[in-house]
């Protein structure tokens, strides 16, 4: 008979059990969501106008510094904490869960993981409490293949001049901070690639033409105008002709990001459907006593808890300090499709009030679509994950 100790049995909690800190946050979201953005949705998205009132709450409600310090003015919460509320937010309205999505996942982490103390200091809590950031890479020329990039700065000893423009930015007009990448040394190729912060208020910096779009049409979505704009030397991000690494890196973390929205206007939508087939009378009984219509929202429950498991555990991973680029493309790809997926299938089941902008359904549509462009288009996603698998 063996003398040895017992061994424990191994458990994991399911990726989508969240603790009680957590959940708390969680359900905090949901009604500030359901209370404060749920009445602006349909005006913000006729006007293609973020409201500003609403913008200051994100910052009161502390979810525009989920991942920074408290030292700094922020949560100082998990990289998990901020997908939740993108999702609880992606919920009620896609485009106020990106302009959340961009601060956290893209510029603050930025600033966090690549900042000096000083720019710490100085952006941090400006970014916690008071002004949105946006991530300036995209170009005319350079969007799938963004180190194309065109945008030149030129060294002139006590500052660098920025020369050219920037196109489908986000967040653009609301935002006081920009991370720009623009080339130093175009003769390096990417390589020459640097990350610069830029305020609003820099010389030779200004908006050019605000985009039209299908979806998320209360994100502002801006051209940047650089007409010799000066920006600091202490205003680099990281090293010089390093931008390509941090483009790369927060992309990567931003993924997961456009992945938890996805899967909260995943939600929305299904709960939509959930609702309106449970209420909606057609030859003498409720729609969802169909199988047909049971089988379709069957599909649509499954879609939607994949998304969930892929998006948790890419959001996990990346927390626990693991490799989670692959499962970062994954998150993304998938979760896009099947946002895609699922908000087509709600339009069809409110059938023609599916097709009005009475109902919430077009809305969803509507705002789904971007999943498979921005941040890395679905081919890109397809790529990086062939990459992993054949490197």
């Amino acid at each position: 008979m063996s003398n040895s100790p017992a061994v424990p049995p191994i458990f994991h909690p399911a990726l989508t059990t969240l603790s009680t800190e957590e959940n708390d946050f969680k359900l905090a979201v949901r009604e500030f969501a359901e209370g404060e953005i749920k009445p602006l949705v349909s005006k913000m998205d006729q006007e293609s106008k973020m409201d500003p009132g609403l913008v200051k709450k994100l910052f009161e409600m502390g979810m525009m510094g989920i991942e920074t310090p408290e030292a700094f003015g922020g949560t100082g919460s998990t990289f998990t904490s901020a997908c939740l509320a993108i999702e609880e937010i992606g919920r009620i309205d896609g485009s106020v869960s990106v302009l959340m999505d961009v601060q956290n996942t893209l510029v603050t982490n930025a600033v966090l993981k690549w900042g000096t103390d000083a720019q710490k200091e100085t952006y941090l809590p400006k970014l916690a409490t008071e002004w949105v950031g946006s991530y300036a890479l995209s170009e005319s020329s350079s969007g799938s293949d963004a180190f194309a990039l065109k945008l030149k700065a030129e060294d002139k000893g006590d500052h660098y001049l920025l020369k050219g423009h920037k196109l489908w930015i986000t967040n653009a007009d609301e935002a006081d901070f920009f991370l720009v990448f623009a080339n130093l040394n175009p003769s390096e190729g990417y390589k020459g690639i640097t990350a610069f912060i830029v305020e609003k208020s820099f010389e030779g910096f200004s908006l050019g033409k605000k985009e039209d779009k299908l979806g998320i049409r209360a994100s502002s979505t801006c051209e940047l105008i650089f007409d010799n704009c000066r920006v600091p030397k202490e205003n680099v991000l990281g090293e010089i002709g390093k931008g390509y690494k941090i483009a790369i890196e927060t992309l990567n973390e931003g993924r997961i990001g456009i992945g938890a929205q996805m899967l909260g206007i995943s939600q929305g939508a299904y709960e939509a459907a959930l609702d309106y087939t449970q209420n909606r009378e057609q030859f003498g009984k409720k729609i969802s006593d169909y199988q047909g219509v049971q089988f379709q929202l069957a599909e649509m429950r499954t879609q939607l808890e994949a998304t969930r498991l892929l998006v948790y555990n890419a959001a996990r991973l990346k927390d626990s300090g693991k490799d989670f680029v692959e499962q970062a493309a994954i998150a993304k790809l998938y979760s896009s499709r099947a946002a895609e997926a699922i908000t087509s299938k709600t339009v069809e089941l409110f059938g023609g009030n599916g097709f009005t902008t009475e109902y919430p359904a077009e809305k969803y549509y509507r705002d789904a679509k971007i999943g498979q462009i921005y941040e890395g288009t679905t081919n890109m996603q397809l790529q990086t994950i062939a990459k992993m698998e054949l490197k």
